[in-house]
């Protein structure tokens, strides 16, 4: 069975720093080390990865370092339709969150890759932008309510956007969750790394990987 694996990337602007350059220009490099991701993800038999790229809370960081970001979004995006390896690998891909938030070109961008991706199922990678958990559980209690349903486990699980990753991984030596998947991951085994985003390589995924497996999970009983 292919694992579900969430990753949390933090740490692209302190590489930058660490480097003696802006801080915002972390997120270029944060962005190369995904295109990596994908090949890693396909040799190591993972089957879905949910990435969490932009929270909603990022939009209240500087404007212009937003700008700087939501540019390379579209830029790196873009790239997508033309990149051999989503059609060959039958990769879905799938944006989620807040997108009216963006601007029209890049809600535009995001909804042609989707369009295209929607119907490959070998593979599937979910970008979070402009996400926040507790707004997606409300949503979902919402859509409930709107077609007269029962508030319960069960419906509310249904209608969330994304299902239950096997594990997380958080780069940057945060320990924190910081509103990823606050429902789905209530069972996920956790990996806390020191390594910023950047700095992350094949075998650390690897490992993580392993460490997995070794773990029991008893899903609280």
């Amino acid at each position: 069975m292919k694992l579900h694996a969430g990753i949390i990337l933090d740490g692209n602007r302190r590489f930058a720093r660490k480097l003696g350059i802006k801080a915002w220009k972390g997120h270029e490099f944060g962005a190369k080390k995904v295109e990596k991701l994908f090949d890693w993800a396909k040799e190591l038999d993972i089957g879905e990865l949910t990435l969490y790229c932009f929270s909603l809370d990022n939009f209240k960081r500087d404007k212009e370092e937003v700008e700087y970001l939501i540019n390379i979004f579209k830029k790196w995006f873009r790239r997508f339709r033309n990149d051999k390896r989503i059609n060959e690998d039958n990769i879905r891909i799938v944006f989620l969150g807040d997108l009216k938030r963006f601007d029209d070109e890049l809600q535009m961008i995001m909804q042609e890759i989707s369009e295209k991706t929607k119907n490959y199922k070998k593979f599937r990678i979910n970008f979070l932008m402009g996400y926040d958990g507790r707004q997606e559980i409300l949503n979902a209690v919402q859509k409930i309510i709107d077609n007269n349903g029962a508030i319960n486990e069960d419906n509310i699980t249904k209608n969330l956007s994304v299902g239950e990753p096997d594990f997380i991984i958080r780069t940057g030596g945060e320990i924190r969750t910081s509103g990823f998947l606050p429902w789905q991951t209530i069972y996920s085994e956790w990996f806390f790394l020191d390594k910023l985003w950047p700095e992350i390589e094949k075998e650390d995924l690897e490992k993580c990987i392993n460490e997995f497996k070794k773990r029991g999970r008893r899903f609280g009983q």
